[in-house]
């Protein structure tokens, strides 16, 4: 007569084994994702702080040269320290850019500045992301770039490209 063995299921040791082996893979796993999601919303925020700047540089070009095509020898700008999306929105939405964003990768409101800084006229054009932390770093900036893995610094795009922006030293 045989024998008949009976079906076994997973040991309790293969089953902490895997548990273990998933567990592992899984502490290798999310550090890295976590750290590649705050770099996809660092190069989100410095992606819309180009295209917002290029659109005010553009808008500035064409305001100074129908100034000198109608031989004004200068341009009448307001003085606004700090200007809201809307505002904004209301000189280069549709003719420079489809929309402004409100807010960075990290849901804080960008700094939109448009401002004479002398006598003389100088224009300063900048709009600037405060970073993972929301917290400013000043209004002084030292030209530059920092540790692309520090999220906590500000972004920041003035008159034509970036004075604060993420890069990876060479040395």
């Amino acid at each position: 007569m045989p024998l008949h063995r009976r079906a076994r299921g997973f040991t309790l040791i293969e089953l902490l084994i895997v548990i273990a082996i998933v567990g592992i893979i899984a502490a290798l796993i999310v550090p890295n994702l976590l750290d590649a999601m705050q770099k996809g919303k660092q190069k989100r925020s410095m992606g819309d702080l180009k295209i917002v700047g290029t659109a005010m540089m553009s808008w500035l070009t064409d305001q100074v040269g129908a100034a000198a095509a109608a031989g004004q020898s200068t341009v009448d700008l307001s003085v606004i320290p700090g200007i809201t999306a809307a505002e904004l929105e209301d000189v280069l939405v549709p003719g420079y850019v489809q929309r402004i964003p409100e807010v960075d990768a990290w849901q804080e409101p960008y700094d939109f500045h448009l401002k004479v800084t002398d006598a003389h006229g100088l224009l300063v054009l900048g709009t600037r992301s405060l970073g993972r932390d929301r917290l400013s770093q000043g209004d002084e900036y030292t030209l530059g770039a920092f540790d692309p893995t520090d999220y906590d610094q500000d972004l920041v795009w003035v008159d034509g490209g970036f004075v604060r922006w993420p890069e990876r030293n060479s040395s």
